[in-house]
Formats: C-alpha cells, sequence, structure tokens
C-alpha cells in the first residue's frame, strides 16, 4: 500500500517501558569487537561486570535489544515490506552517561517523509526517560523504503557528505569479523537479511551484509578510544549516514578528522576501492 502521508506525518507511537541490564550492554560491546585485546584495561571497560561504562550508541538498541523476531515499521500510514527497507542514517543526543541497568520509556513520533521518487525516506525521533520522567537520551533515524516514493511528498533536503580537505588526524582499522553478524542480531535486529543467504539474495546481495548499527556504533567506539581517551562521558551526541553495505569478514578503515568543536569522520571498504560505508559521521563532545 502506498505511504498515507496524512496518517503518517507526525504520527505518534503510544509510550513503551523497557529495560537493559548490564549484561546486555556488555554483549553490545562484544558485538561491537570490544575486547579484542583482553588484556587492555580500556577494553575490559567496556566489559567489566555490572558497571561497565556504556557507549552511547547503547541508546540506539535499548529499546529492542531483547526482540527475537525481525522488525517492524510501527507507524500508521506506512506499510512497507522488510526487504524493501534499508537503513538510511542513524543519531543518538544524550543527556548524561548512560547507566549500566535500567528502566526507561520511549515516545516515538514520525517527524519527516520525503518523496524520492523511487523511494520514500522516513524520519522518526524518540525520546527516552527514566520512569520517573528524567531525560535519558534522544534518537533520531530515518528509513530508505525503495519502490515506495511517488506519493506527492517534498522531496527534502541533500544533505553534505564532505570531510575537511585536509588529512585525517587518525586513521582506525576496523575489522569486520566473519561471524560479527550472527553475533550482533543477539542485540536485537534479527532481520533476515543479515543472517539469511537466501532471504539476501532476494534483496540482491550476493550474501547477508552486516548490520548498518553494527557499524555505527563500531565507529563510535573507535572515535571514543583514538580521540576521547576511551572516556564514552565525554560524548554529548553521535550520528552518521549510512552509505554503502559492510560484508562480515571484511576490514574496514575510520578516518578521523579534529574539528574545533567537534570530530567526524568516514567509513570506507579498502578492498572494494575505497567504498564509503558510513559518511556524514559526525561526533560532538560533551
Amino acid at each position: 500500500m502506498p505511504i498515507d502521508l496524512d496518517a503518517a506525518l507526525g504520527a505518534k507511537l503510544p509510550a513503551a517501558e523497557f529495560s537493559w541490564s548490564s549484561s546486555d550492554v556488555q554483549l553490545y560491546h562484544l558485538a561491537l569487537g570490544a575486547g579484542a585485546d583482553p588484556m587492555n584495561n580500556r577494553e575490559l571497560n567496556y566489559l567489566v561486570d555490572n558497571t561497565p561504562q556504556v557507549l552511547p550508541t547503547f541508546g540506539n538498541v535499548a529499546q529492542s535489544f531483547h526482540l527475537t523476531e525481525p522488525p517492524s515499521v510501527p507507524f500508521p500510514g506506512v506499510d512497507i515490506e522488510l526487504a524493501k527497507i534499508l537503513h538510511a542514517s542513524e543519531e543518538v543526543t544524550v543527556a548524561a552517561p548512560l547507566p549500566p541497568s535500567g528502566a526507561a520509556q520511549s515516545t516515538a513520533r514520525v517527524v519527516d517523509i520525503w518523496d524520492k521518487g523511487k523511494a520514500a525516506v522516513i524520519v522518526s525521533e524518540s525520546a527516552v526517560t527514566s520512569l520517573d520522567g528524567t531525560p535519558l537520551w534522544t534518537t533520531r533515524r530515518s528509513i530508505f523504503a525503495r519502490g515506495e516514493g511517488g506519493f506527492g511528498g517534498e522531496r527534502g533536503p541533500s544533505l553534505s557528505t564532505a570531510v575537511p580537505e585536509r588529512a585525517c588526524d587518525y586513521e582506525v582499522p576496523l575489522p569486520i569479523l566473519p561471524q560479527q553478524a550472527l553475533l550482533y542480531r543477539l542485540c536485537g535486529d534479527r532481520n533476515p537479511l543479515h543472517s539469511d543467504p537466501e532471504f539476501a539474495a532476494a534483496a540482491g546481495f550476493p550474501r547477508p551484509i552486516l548490520h548498518g548499527l553494527c557499524t555505527y556504533g563500531m565507529t563510535c567506539k573507535a572515535m571514543v578510544d583514538a580521540c576521547l581517551d576511551s572516556d564514552v562521558s565525554r560524548v554529548r551526541a553521535y550520528g552518521a549516514r549510512f552509505a554503502g553495505v559492510v560484508y562480515p569478514g571484511e576490514m574496514l578503515l575510520a578516518r578521523i578528522w579534529e574539528e574545533e568543536d567537534r570530530l567526524v569522520a568516514s567509513v570506507t571498504a579498502p578492498s572494494r576501492d575505497n567504498e564509503s560505508v558510513l559518511s556524514g559521521v559526525e561526533l560532538v563532545p560533551a
């Protein structure tokens, strides 16, 4: 069914309650590659029992962490097949460092829907608070729905992906384990695009691909480790756009620039002629 712009735009979902434990945080960090050097105390800070430090990107997955069914697009007026959906961008802004365990409630709403002709871009925002109403974090997400454009909406802005015209300040290799997508799917995203070769082939990919949010989280960790002394409390906001696919087993390269008030980065796949996989990466320090 075509997108019903009147029903979807501004649609607000009922508040949803969820909780997480320090074991969930540990699993999330392991799925991003934390602990590759188990003798490194900075790595172990992400994995210590009960009180691990928490990457802000955990806020992007905390609500769905315990889901065991493939994700859906839950907003009124939007009925899209899962195979048509690609993640376009993700952001998180934190009020303070995330606690290693807790309970919260989230309220989500559609804030923009762009008609790109052959596709639609749907932008949603979620505000997360503790059960007593204390702000914890806010996420903003866009999805790219192939074949769902042409409904008569506005085309929306064209976002720049340029990085500074100088040599980067840091280069950080990001090795992707062959089994990394199978591990990361335990963090609440059971989309078969990341685990089922036949499903991936039907979606036009030669093999299952890595979750965009895994690359997103790995890059945040790389920036925190390289530029902020592995201190997650120094992050105020972080976001990126998903520019291309990542295949388990390959090596990525993050290039990071220190700007006056932020860190910016790009992530490419050197073995595929430096094809871009993440663009518009920005980290705003606290």
